[in-house]
């Protein structure tokens, strides 16, 4: 071989050269240098199967026109730097023999052109259902045809997916009425029927969100709260599949089997319940994924309970403790082990003493718990739930108190007749007697309430916490006030653990753990709180009741107007509360709207630049524009404040008396 510079070549002959014996060619017509990748793919392929297609070459001359003993590569560039990467990493030698075809007819610049213009790739079509076959025919893994071709396994991957999509879609594709995006979407799952199920619905000419969505719709996201609870790993022990979209960002891809995934989860909650109903002991325990309404169900809350004299010095030589050791290590960034093994000691038996409340256990013998499921895929115990049946019976009346209510007889009061004759001092009163007599008295408490306002505060807190607190049939006030409060969590799922339904809650068990257990002693509990006190229950009892829900069949535009004027008396600020993500908003709504929001929160540069991507890509992007800016949509932006109007010149009502 080292001797054909000798040699006078004819063209057409086949001979061996040298790797490094083997130049680009000034003359090859690609000028753009090739891609590392593809040189990593071709090498790869070499590796495995060799060149399969010979270079072209001509011989090199000096100035003189002599042979040079080296070879210009013309055609097959990319193969002879394939091999110099497998040379440099010890794969081949640098001396190794390569195959090549003398060329001294045409003009190599010509041929080089020739060889990249008239080049035509496969349809991908072809390349899918040729990479399928070699996995079922030859039965190579994704890794191993990976490693053949000079791509990474995921790739190999996808194209066995899409080489496997129905042939009633691929024969769409080849033809052009479907696009590569489109076939990704279908290839979500390899479900034929399903496929072809989806195209008729659908049609050609639908978005590839859209079509990924549909092929989806009657599977459960990774990320739903029952799939987090459960966990893929019991999940697939059961014998469920999880079907993961090889295109796209999934987000752990979907449960198929949601009938599965709903029993293993009711099964998860039910042993939570049972073990919470065993250790407390507790009269029952239900396992729900949302919480129950319209049960009728009433509740009690846990309440303080006085520690014993040991139990206080212990909690406070604990207290003291620990606040010496913090006190002393606080500079220190590394603990001793002993010094951390005595914080955890102390932490625990801190932990141990309760947060100082706890429920009767009368109420524990008849009340149950709820075991439900969080949006967070958390499980949620409700503790202090009473059936109607388990509720206590209110005490009868009394015959004195039956005596002094005038024994109410059935009938009209109007038509009831005076008793001709009483029988003694003690016979009941008349029915219309009685309440002709109240009603004297209702008047009279009305025009002393209305001329007491601190009593007509407490009166009215006192109404309102009954609503808040006690159960229906144990709401004694004379005022009718009648308090209702709207579940939200039906109009948006997970409200209930959103930062103000948390702020809320936790509100409402500062206070039912103060209120007394009987309603009958919540009078006195009232009349005795501080003004400060009084107004802070009147105001959470108050904002219990607050509906500025717009819903389009109960229309109340002046509650709506009366509830833009409340968010501006309190100053109500949402970018506190919401904030504009993929799952509260940006998913649910047009591209047009979601470019609206970056183009008013971020600017038109932003808009424009992410405009044209699919609607999903479109909404992760712009959750990540608009976090921390403060966007908030129309509905939730501050109110306009409404001008005071002004006064006319027109006489007053006591003026035009006068």
């Amino acid at each position: 071989m080292t001797q054909q510079a000798n040699i006078v070549h004819q063209d057409g002959d086949v001979i061996d050269v040298p790797l490094n014996k083997l130049k680009k060619s000034p003359r090859n017509a690609r000028r753009t240098p090739h891609a590392q990748a593809d040189i990593e793919a071709l090498a790869a392929s070499i590796a495995v199967k060799g060149v399969l297609q010979a270079p072209v070459v001509e011989p090199e001359t000096d100035e003189a026109g002599g042979a040079t003993g080296f070879y210009l590569v013309t055609i097959g560039e990319g193969r002879r730097l394939a091999l110099v990467l497998l040379a440099k990493r010890k794969v081949i030698k640098k001396t190794q023999a390569v195959r090549c075809v003398v060329d001294l007819a045409n003009d190599p610049h010509e041929i080089s052109l020739d060889e990249n213009v008239t080049r035509f790739r496969m349809h991908p079509a072809d390349e899918f259902e040729a990479f399928r076959e070699q996995a079922e025919r030859r039965g190579l893994g994704a890794e191993e045809i990976g490693a053949r071709f000079g791509v990474s396994a995921q790739v190999v991957r996808q194209r066995l997916r899409l080489g496997a999509v129905s042939p009633v879609l691929m024969a769409r594709y080849r033809s052009g009425e479907l696009t590569l995006d489109q076939m990704m979407a279908y290839a979500v799952s390899e479900d034929h029927a399903r496929q072809e199920q989806v195209f008729d619905l659908l049609g050609a000419d639908r978005p590839p969100y859209l079509i990924r969505r549909t092929m989806t719709e009657t599977k459960v996201m990774a990320t739903d709260r029952r799939a987090v609870f459960v966990g893929a790993e019991a999940y697939s022990e059961a014998g469920g599949t999880i079907l993961r979209d090889l295109f796209t960002e999934d987000g752990g891809g979907w449960f198929e089997d949601a009938r599965l995934l709903d029993r293993l989860a009711a099964e998860k909650l039910a042993g939570i319940a049972e073990d919470v109903r065993d250790q407390e002991g507790w009269k029952w325990a239900e396992a729900h994924i949302d919480y129950p309404r319209a049960l009728g169900l009433a509740r009690v809350y846990p309440r303080p309970v006085e520690r014993s004299v040991e139990e206080t010095a212990r909690m406070s030589a604990l207290g003291e403790e620990y606040d010496a050791l913090v006190s002393e290590w606080d500079a220190v960034e590394e603990l001793p082990p002993e010094i951390e093994a005595r914080f955890a000691e102390i932490d625990a038996a801190l932990e141990a003493f309760g947060d100082g409340t706890a429920f009767d256990p009368e109420e524990i013998g008849r009340a149950g718990v709820f075991v439900i499921l969080g949006q967070d895929g958390i499980a949620r115990v409700e503790r202090g739930l009473i059936r109607p049946e388990d509720v206590s019976a209110p005490e009868p009346v009394t015959e004195s108190e039956a005596d002094e209510t005038g024994g109410v007889e059935t009938g009209s009061a109007e038509d009831a007749p005076e008793p001709e004759e009483e029988e003694g001092a003690g016979a009941p009163l008349s029915e219309r007697l009685v309440l002709d007599l109240t009603a004297h008295r209702t008047l009279a408490l009305r025009d002393a309430l209305g001329a007491s306002p601190t009593v007509a505060l407490s009166a009215v807190v006192h109404s309102l916490a009954l609503f808040a607190f006690y159960p229906p049939y144990d709401r004694a006030s004379c005022l009718e006030i009648k308090g209702v409060s709207t579940h939200l969590d039906g109009h948006a799922p997970g409200i209930d653990e959103s930062r103000a339904g948390r702020s809320i809650a936790e509100r409402h068990e500062r206070w039912a753990v103060r209120l007394p257990k009987a309603a009958a002693d919540l009078w006195v509990f009232v009349e005795g709180l501080e003004a400060t006190d009084l107004l802070d229950l009147l105001a959470h009892c108050a904002s219990l009741t607050v509906n500025a829900v717009r819903a389009p069949f109960d229309r109340k535009p002046g509650a709506w107007a009366h509830a833009d004027r409340l968010a501006e008396a309190v100053g109500l600020d949402m970018t506190s509360y919401w904030s504009a993500t993929v799952a509260s908003y940006l998913g649910r709504v047009t591209k047009a709207r979601i470019g609206e929001a970056v183009r008013e929160a971020v600017s038109d540069d932003a808009a424009e630049r992410i405009g044209g991507m699919k609607k999903p890509d479109m909404a992760s992007e712009a959750e990540a524009l608009l976090a921390g800016k403060g966007w908030l949509p129309s509905l939730l932006r501050a109110p306009v404040p409404v001008e005071p109007e002004v006064q006319s010149e027109a006489p007053s009502l006591t003026e035009e008396a006068a």
